[in-house]
């Protein structure tokens, strides 16, 4: 066990905000690093809020010592962005904390990290940007991990913040499941609705329909889910709030590129090379597709 790890974040959106505000609030601020200088951050929660102090490091020039700890918050699609800042802040004895969708954390990673040892997680809470680009967490933030001995320094940074850790033995079921998820979440990119879409008795229907074929190829790959877990994910989705968003809808609204094939396209893919039939995915991948790179 370190004793004072250095502990840095890559990516302060929605996600990462609330990482670093939970590190703060316990005396374990970490180095915050992305592409815009803020000032500082802001997590809005139901008991008030937390100000991270800046600034947010833009330069990788920088960082001048591999750190212990690295949580990277970015999205698949900015990873080749992040590249400097990962050579920078990573070494052989660096753990990286993924704080990233979709179940190929790993090997995405592998490329940028200098050796370090990569550790996925699942991200079990709602959070989203404000105008004011202050962070609004809408649930009790929790964390998945596989139960892994590196997993012991992100628990370490993590004992006694707001945010729960749960160590899982199955890990690949857990982020399975949590694909799932999102995977249907894609379904409010293509009507341009939030939560509440799901309380439609077609848009139920239709959600169930796809998450079964997902679940057929999360099962193809391994994972231990049940007949029950489509059911399960829409009831959730049904007792969201109605205004609740989804990253890949805040990305398709504001014109970025979005996460498309780690959430959605990854089960045909994975469909493709098991045999299974996906006609879902193969109606909403090229939307989606289309929606996020065009052209047009």
């Amino acid at each position: 066990m370190l004793e004072n790890p250095r502990i840095a974040l890559v990516g302060p959106g929605a996600i990462g905000t609330t990482i670093a505000a939970a590190l703060h609030e316990v005396g374990r601020t970490p180095t915050v690093c992305g592409r815009t200088a803020h000032p500082q951050l802001i997590l809005r929660h139901d008991e008030g809020r937390i100000v991270v102090p800046g600034p947010v490091l833009t330069d990788p020039a920088d960082i001048k010592q591999p750190f212990d700890l690295v949580f990277v918050a970015v999205k698949t699609t900015q990873l080749d962005d992040s590249a400097a800042w990962l050579a920078a802040l990573c070494d052989e004895n660096t753990v990286v904390c993924a704080l990233q969708n979709g179940v190929e954390q790993k090997t995405q990673f592998a490329p940028y990290v200098s050796g370090a040892t990569v550790l996925p997680s699942v991200v079990w809470f709602p959070a989203q940007r404000e105008p004011d680009a202050s962070v609004w967490l809408r649930g009790k933030p929790r964390l998945t991990l596989p139960d892994t001995p590196e997993t012991s320094r992100v628990l370490a940074a993590l004992q006694g913040t707001r945010c729960e850790v749960d160590l899982s033995a199955d890990f690949l079921s857990v982020a399975w499941r949590k694909l799932l998820q999102n995977a249907v979440a894609g379904l409010m990119v293509l009507t341009g609705r939030r939560a509440g879409m799901f309380r439609r008795a077609d848009i139920s229907e239709l959600a169930l329909v796809y998450l079964r074929e997902c679940l057929a190829v999360a099962r193809a790959e391994g994972a231990t889910l049940s007949d029950d877990v489509p059911q399960e994910i829409v009831n959730h989705f049904q007792r969201y709030p109605i205004d609740l968003g989804t990253s890949i809808l805040a990305d398709r609204q504001a014109g970025r590129p979005m996460e498309w094939d780690i959430r959605n396209g990854v089960v045909q893919r994975y469909g493709r090379k098991q045999g299974i039939a996906t006609p879902l995915s193969d109606l909403i991948v090229p939307l989606l597709a289309a929606g996020s790179d065009g052209p047009g």
